[in-house]
């Protein structure tokens, strides 16, 4: 009886197989951009405290920043921000039960995409 119950299940089960629905990917990057920002807020606040330091130090800041490395970690560090506070805007909306049905899921998940992409994408254009 306990062999027949080892055969009925997976041997290997890999989450690529799933079709996950677009609320759910967009919950788990909400918690990824949480964790990454985590250290990506330590970029930033060693940056402003570079730049408050002394004018010596904010000369510092701007020529770190003036280098395209340094700036495209600031813009990628400020879109993670971005989606981040966009998703925990829908999330408190929706504590308000207020689009929280499954048929406008999949639309407050496709905004919150396409608001942070366009809010990430002019703040890149008004840093670079």
């Amino acid at each position: 009886m306990q062999n027949a119950a080892k055969k009925e299940r997976p041997v290997y089960l890999s989450l690529t197989q799933f079709a996950w629905p677009i609320m759910a990917i967009a919950s788990i990057i909400h918690r990824i951009t949480g964790v990454i920002l985590f250290v990506g807020i330590g970029y930033l606040l060693w940056l402003l405290s570079l730049a408050l330091s002394s004018p010596e130090g904010f000369a510092d800041a701007r020529a770190f920043l003036a280098l395209p490395l340094p700036k495209l970690a600031l813009i990628g560090v400020l879109g993670l921000l971005t989606y981040h506070l966009v998703a925990g805007i829908k999330h408190m909306i929706m504590d308000f039960h207020i689009g929280d049905t499954l048929e406008a899921g999949p639309s407050a998940a496709y905004a919150v995409f396409a608001i942070s992409i366009v809010l990430t994408g002019l703040l890149g254009i008004w840093l670079w």
